[in-house]
């Protein structure tokens, strides 16, 4: 079975070597094809961070094992690591936290056992990384959150709380004020849950996940979240074991998948054979229960336990008064400790049944999408304009064109209403939500807010605008705060 290899960047390469010495050293029925990515590869001039070959090579293969990558900064390119799991439709990234013993924590202190599976949304929300400056004082991030890609990872969530006999599955959300976005997320899940009747589900708004998840971590299971509070509740998990050295990561897609350490390059100790492999090989653990290779996965897991049980450590973790081992060191105790058991957590022993990856040959790109259940029709549209008017003038130049088929509904600043009724303690930016209604909600066409663009152009300048749709009796837009 082939995979595809990225070193990375920075430590990247010295603990891939560790990884790759201890599944040799295990017998690890893999090959590898090494391809080219990272921050090297940028400064060649590749802009998405990989070379044509490497592309080319990850999407034959199936499967991608890579170090930690760096994005070199102000240079207008985006994130390797992104760009990789939105490319391939890495749609659900799996990171597992669980106490260590011999990573000590306050949890492991008090003897709270933590045993926590995050699963966040990988591809939409803000990481679509859209934005627009509307005017020089107002910056726009577009945030997509879709039905047919919440449903992929929430399926995928509650399949593996499933196959691990999970207790419980949670959904952070913050949908008390972004009700459409989490909103249609939160919708999604309850969907799902009706399907797993077994597994106990319910949600938790993600302020408050975070307090309970500092304070009782013992009681969360699964969880899973969009991408971008996913992002920051993985690492806050990543802080109650140890920190980002012992987070595993698996990015898993209906193609291909991604295994990779996620913490930093650390430049800063690179070449000195200092770091800790601990997150990549634990992630090389993952890749190798996903391909089948159970055995090899619980002998070098249980021999890492073991290892951590008994006192060995790199220098950024454990008893500061026993010498700490270089990374070459660490690798090879591990190794030395084949056959040996923890006396916690120690895995149970499992057969390898390889799964070799798919190789999918794709003709176009697969569109996802789910069945409207009623008829659209678009009642109005939100200009966003530029201005520097008072919100009564804004008002009176924009009630001069609605056509007789629009009424002007209301005007916010920041997302506050600010007309008809609103405060003067508002502060106001250049830039004003104007949302026109048709009248009586009745049917209007793009013909008709096409010619309102233009007659509100006159006056302003419109920096965006949206469309307001319905949905048969649901409106499928947010009022202003305030209106």
């Amino acid at each position: 079975m082939k995979i595809a290899v990225a070193k990375g960047d920075g430590i990247g390469p010295e603990i891939m070597e560790a990884v790759m010495t201890i599944f040799n050293a295990n017998g690890v029925q893999l090959e590898y094809e090494y391809v080219d990515m990272g921050k090297w590869v940028f400064d060649k001039g590749y802009s998405n961070g990989m070379t044509p070959e490497a592309q080319e090579t990850i999407e034959r293969l199936g499967i991608l094992f890579k170090g930690p990558m760096e994005t070199p900064k102000g240079k207008g390119v985006k994130s390797v690591n992104v760009t990789a799991r939105k490319t391939w439709n890495t749609y659900a990234n799996k990171r597992v936290f669980q106490t260590l013993h011999g990573v000590d924590t306050v949890f492991s202190k008090a003897g709270i056992t933590i045993d926590i599976t995050i699963v966040r949304e990988n591809i939409e929300d803000t990481y679509g990384g859209i934005e627009h400056m509307l005017t020089h004082d107002v910056a726009l991030s577009r945030r997509f959150i879709t039905r047919p890609g919440s449903l992929q990872v929430i399926k995928y969530a509650f399949e593996m709380a499933r196959k691990k006999n999970a207790r419980r599955i949670t959904c952070g959300h913050k949908s008390n004020i972004m009700k459409i976005t989490d909103g249609l997320f939160l919708e999604c899940f309850h969907e799902v849950a009706k399907e797993y009747p077994e597994i106990k589900a319910d949600d938790v708004i993600v302020d408050d996940l975070c307090m309970k998840l500092v304070t009782r971590p013992d009681l969360f299971d699964v969880i899973v979240l969009t991408n971008l509070q996913g992002d920051i509740v993985s690492d806050l998990c990543a802080g109650l074991v140890g920190g980002l050295g012992f987070a595993p990561s698996a990015n898993i897609g209906d193609h291909i998948c991604i295994f990779e350490a996620v913490h930093g390059t650390a430049p800063d100790i690179a070449g000195r054979n200092i770091a800790n492999p601990t997150a990549l090989l634990l992630s090389g653990i993952t890749m190798l229960r996903h391909l089948g290779l159970m055995q090899n996965a619980a002998d070098i897991e249980n021999a890492l336990l073991y290892t951590l049980e008994t006192g060995n450590h790199t220098g950024d973790f454990g008893d500061k008064g026993t010498a700490s081992l270089n990374t070459t060191d660490f690798a090879q105790a591990i190794i030395n400790n084949f056959g040996k058991k923890p006396e916690k957590g120690a895995k149970p022993d499992l057969p390898n049944k390889p799964v070799t990856p798919t190789n999918f040959q794709l003709l176009k790109n697969p569109l996802i999408m789910t069945r409207e259940m009623q008829d659209e029709v678009i009642v109005g549209v939100d200009l966003f304009i530029e201005s520097e008017l008072q919100p009564k003038e804004v008002a009176d130049k924009c009630l001069k064109h609605t056509l007789g088929l629009f009424k002007l509904v209301t005007i916010s600043n920041r997302g506050t209403q600010v007309w008809p009724t609103g405060s003067i303690f508002t502060n106001l930016v250049n830039q004003f939500r104007c949302r026109f209604e048709s009248i009586g909600d009745a049917a209007v066409t793009q013909t008709d807010i096409i010619e309102l663009y233009k007659r509100i152009a006159t006056e302003f300048k419109i920096c965006s605008s949206e469309l307001l749709n319905m949905w048969g009796d649901k409106k499928a837009y947010s009022l202003a705060q305030g209106q």
